[in-house]
This record gives structure tokens, sequence and C-alpha cells, in this order.
């Protein structure tokens, strides 16, 4: 005889712990405040490079970081972009005491894009369009789209578009360099920084859903058709047999 104080199981109960979802790329870089808080280093160094000299620039910028990179940690943000943001500034210092000029802290930018938009050129031109094989192995999508010629035309524009960009920075900044226009290089890194990047994330993210939506098209014409042959093998191996009259 069962206790009938005793409250039964509740079936279908959803358990306690949950997984927390993966971050999207979007989030693990910061969002928008990472993006701003990137910029804000940069700014300072122009400004205090402009009001005063190099060496208190260079000191201002990685302090900036710093201590963004703290706040940051202690609202228990995302990590890289603090970690990130600090290795950055501290690379870019560098070069600069390196080439004892204040327009040396813009070249790693430089040589960054440059490295970028070459590795995205190639990509195009060897049929593994960057955007595509990024956007495959972050989300363990694999590269099953490269069989459809259409998500690999969208991903080509994708790329493309990130190649223009890298490229841009490149032609803009390099000139302002080698005429030591420090402070217009310093607007320019900022200027063709968050505009240039929303335009190349807006058509990366088309290209990411269209192909999506035509590989999701695809598995399930393919589920249907398997379903359709094992119904047909099924029809064919379970009649039963006509009895003898």
């Amino acid at each position: 005889m069962t206790d009938a104080s005793q409250p039964e199981p509740v079936e279908g109960k959803a358990e306690e712990t949950t997984e927390k979802p993966m971050p999207t790329l979007w989030e693990q870089m910061g969002g928008m405040v990472g993006f701003i808080s990137a910029s804000i280093p940069v700014a300072v160094f122009v400004i205090v490079n402009w009001a005063t000299s190099m060496a208190p620039a260079i000191w201002s910028a990685i302090g900036v970081a710093v201590a963004i990179a703290i706040w940051r940690i202690v609202r228990k943000e995302q990590l890289m972009p603090a970690i990130s943001g600090i290795f950055g500034v501290a690379i870019a210092a560098f070069i600069a005491y390196r080439v004892g000029e204040a327009k040396g802290f813009f070249l790693y930018g430089i040589w960054v894009s440059g490295a970028l938009g070459a590795i995205f050129l190639i990509s195009i031109l060897v049929r593994w369009p960057a955007v595509g094989v990024i956007w495959g192995t972050l989300n363990g999508h694999g590269q099953g789209w490269r069989s459809d010629k259409k998500s690999r035309l969208d991903y080509d524009i994708a790329t493309a578009a990130w190649t223009l960009v890298f490229i841009a920075r490149v032609v803009v900044q390099q000139w302002l360099y080698n005429v030591d226009q420090t402070t217009l290089l310093g607007i320019a890194r900022i200027g063709m920084g968050y505009p240039l990047t929303a335009i190349a994330l807006l058509i990366a993210v088309w290209a990411v859903r269209r192909s999506d939506r035509r590989q999701k098209a695809l598995e399930e014409a393919e589920q249907a058709e398997t379903e359709e042959a094992e119904k047909a093998l099924r029809a064919k191996y379970e009649t039963p047999a006509q009895e003898p009259s």
C-alpha cells in the first residue's frame, strides 16, 4: 500500500540545470561596447600626442586600455575584447617606440589589414571564401555549403566586401602615414573602423542567412526523399503474401 501523502513525480518536468547558450561571435567580440572600447585608446593617443608628445600619448593609450580591461573584468563581461585590446595597444605602442615617431602607433593596424586583405582575396581565388569557412567552422556546420554554387557565390560576395574594407584601410592609412599626417591617420583609423565594418558585417549576415536557408531546404528535401524511399521499401517487403485459393 502506497503512502497517499507522498507526492508523485511530475512527468515532463524541466531539468533544473540548463546549459547556457553558446555566445555568438558578436557577443564574444564584446558587441557594440567592445567596438567602442577598442577605439577609445586610439582616440586618447591622438589627442594626447597632439597636445603634448609621443611618450605621454603612448602611456595614456596603454593606461586607458588597461582601465577598460579592468572595468570589463569587474563587470564580468567577455574577456576576449579586454585582453585583445591591451595586446593590440601594447604592440602598437612598442612599434611607435621602436620607430621613434608617433605615426608608428598605426603601423600594426595597417599591417594586420594588409595581411587579412591578402588572405581573404586568396580565399576567393582558390574557391574557399573566408567568410563561409569561418562561419562553418565557428558554428560547427562544416563546409557542406561549398557543394552549392549559389552559397559559394554569396560567400564570395561577402568575402569580397571584407577584402575591399581591408584594402581601403591599407591604401588610405598608408598614404597618410607616408605624408606624416599622424592626427588624420588616427581619425582615419577610427572613421574607417565602425562604418566599414558595419557594412561588411551586414553583407556577411546576408550571405550567411541566404546560405543557411538554402542548406536547410536542401536537407529537408533530402530527408523527405529518404523517407519516401523507406516507405516504398516497407510497402514492398511488408505486403502480406496471398493465400492459395
